[in-house]
């Protein structure tokens, strides 16, 4: 037996895999070990991991993401660098790890969704910087047309057919109202202001997508322009009823269909990189929004399972199977994945701002180091009447209002860092409180009794046992709370080529670092606290009466 069958034979015993990598994508059976990578685009970090089988990463590389504002309430980002970064994120990882690109078996991209770009077809040269998710330029718009007989007709029209069919598209249709952090009214507003793109999208010659379609063209060597499941419908632009873009959304706001990629299931082989990038072409076999990836990397394979991720926004999502979810408060329903003939509808609700005013805090000097929050909230009995809305983005689900601001109530001269850190950890306590209710009440399946949790925030201990107690559920902080969208990403591409032969596999890689248990009683000591945040968020409410 030669050195390379040997080895063969190790690791095969040693991973517990025969290598079958599956419709020929990726290395061959006789390989030795699967490395995947996962490509995570978040909102201020790019990573890279290389990953084994067995969950653990091999090698790493990371990059800050830069986010321009050369307006007040614009955030862009420059589509040119962000490729370079994802570049060379991509090759730092491979060195890490020890490899080379020929040893890779698949490349799974996650990414914050409904941050787009149009580009001309012809010469591929983008008409303006990435719109990210936050940019409220467009929240004059939004209110116009929510405001509009247009809109106001569609949800008559639309309330009636549902009164006759009670089909739940009818009943979405119905309230239908949209949202800044949606794509529509910024695509509306481009293509409105820009004067090349309205020339050339009135020629056909426009390319829309979001950040994953945007990567796939140019890591194809702009061959394939294409996006998946779940991140189609985040943009506002789809009809997760119908599972396809909503040609009524499209009509309405006069958005050229032809500008729109193709949708392809979550898993499965999109293209290979150009071999020119990476020295080798890498098979890309998962493209995943980044909330629906972190779904997956908490192994909420089952209906009712709920997972909350808070980094720098929170994202609250519930797994409603194989039945999209028809909301009155705001929260929007959303296509987990599609892997072959499995289609999972998952039901969400957003707080735009969590890290981000935790970060804005750290800048004002209320504290030196983020992980000594939950140290100093503890260091006070209560936030001395304190009351804090954190609105940098507007106020969401189930509040829904681009026009609230941020605000500080009940400051007096007695009141110390300590009460201000506390009042923030509240307020993010609560608005997650008012935002699970709302989940709670609309959902219509069963919930588990436990919240998986991850992302940044979740370390703190303070604000984790918080929520528990008001919420009375079970928070299951996640091992790998840290990396968990990047783990997802991995799952699905994995799963495609071979590695992992069903979801099940996944479930024991997934791992609890703690589960925070309610306290029965604490409801009692918050609920004065909690009214007099409502009373704040009142007052908070409808501050902008125009973009400034």
């Amino acid at each position: 037996m030669d050195d390379k069958a040997q080895r063969t034979r190790f690791y095969s015993k040693v991973l517990g895999t025969s290598m079958n990598l599956g419709q020929g994508e990726g290395r061959k059976a006789d390989d030795v070990t699967p490395y995947i990578i996962s490509l995570d685009i978040g909102t201020t970090t790019m990573r890279s991991h290389v990953y084994l089988k067995n969950g653990s990463i091999k090698g790493s590389s990371s990059k800050r993401i830069q986010i321009m504002y050369p307006e007040p309430r614009w955030a862009e980002m420059d589509p040119e660098l962000l490729v370079q970064q994802a570049v060379d994120c991509i090759k730092e990882s491979i060195r890490a790890a020890n490899i080379t690109a020929s040893q890779v078996t698949c490349i799974g991209i996650t990414n914050q969704r409904s941050t787009f770009l149009t580009w001309d077809r012809e010469t591929g040269k983008p008409f303006h910087n990435f719109i990210t998710w936050q940019d409220l330029r467009a929240s004059d718009h939004v209110k116009s047309w929510n405001n509009s007989y247009k809109l106001r007709a569609l949800n008559k029209g639309s309330s009636l057919l549902h009164m006759f069919t009670r089909q739940p598209r009818f009943l979405a249709a119905s309230v239908l109202k949209f949202m800044s952090n949606q794509v529509g009214l910024r695509l509306i507003w481009a293509l409105e202001n820009i004067e090349e793109l309205r020339h050339r999208a009135s020629e056909d010659q426009v390319m829309f997508g979001c950040i994953d379609t945007w990567l796939l063209w140019k890591l194809t060597g702009e061959k394939v322009h294409a996006t998946d499941y779940s991140n189609a419908s985040g943009t506002g632009l789809f009809d997760p009823f119908q599972v396809e873009w909503s040609s009524i959304v499209c009509n309405l706001l006069h958005i050229p269909m032809s500008m729109l990629p193709e949708i392809r299931d979550t898993s499965g082989l999109f293209g290979k990189t150009d071999a020119s990038l990476f020295g080798a072409a890498i098979p890309i076999t998962a493209m995943i929004s980044d909330q629906m990836s972190a779904m997956f990397g908490e192994c909420c394979f089952d209906v009712g399972d709920m997972k909350c991720t808070m980094g720098t926004g929170t994202f609250v999502d519930v797994n409603t199977g194989s039945s999209a979810h028809a909301s009155v408060a705001g929260l929007y329903p959303q296509i987990g994945w599609k892997i072959k003939d499995e289609l999972v509808f998952v039901a969400e609700g957003a707080i735009n701002d969590t890290g981000i005013v935790i970060e804005w805090a750290k800048s004002m000097g209320f504290f030196d180091d983020v992980a000594d929050t939950s140290r100093i909230a503890e260091s006070v009995p209560d936030s001395g009447q304190v009351c804090m809305v954190a609105a940098f983005s507007g106020l969401q689900a189930p509040i829904n209002d681009d026009k609230a601001a941020s605000s500080i109530f009940g400051l007096k001269p007695t009141t110390t860092k300590a009460h201000l850190v506390r009042a923030l950890l509240e307020s993010i306590a609560f608005r997650f409180k008012i935002l699970y209710e709302a989940i709670l009440k609309e959902s219509k399946v069963e919930l588990s009794n436990t919240i998986r949790a991850d992302g940044g925030v979740c370390n703190n201990d303070f604000l984790m046992q918080l929520i528990s107690d008001l919420t009375g559920q079970l928070i299951d902080r996640s091992k790998q709370r840290a990396d968990i969208t990047s783990l997802g990403a991995a799952f699905v591409a994995g799963l495609h080529a071979g590695v992992w032969k069903d979801k099940e596999e996944l479930r024991s890689i997934r791992k609890s670092e703690q589960i925070f248990k309610p306290d029965t009683k604490r409801w009692s000591e918050y609920k004065e606290v909690f009214t007099d945040w409502e009373r704040a968020v009142t007052r908070s409410k409808e501050w902008y009466s125009r973009d400034s």
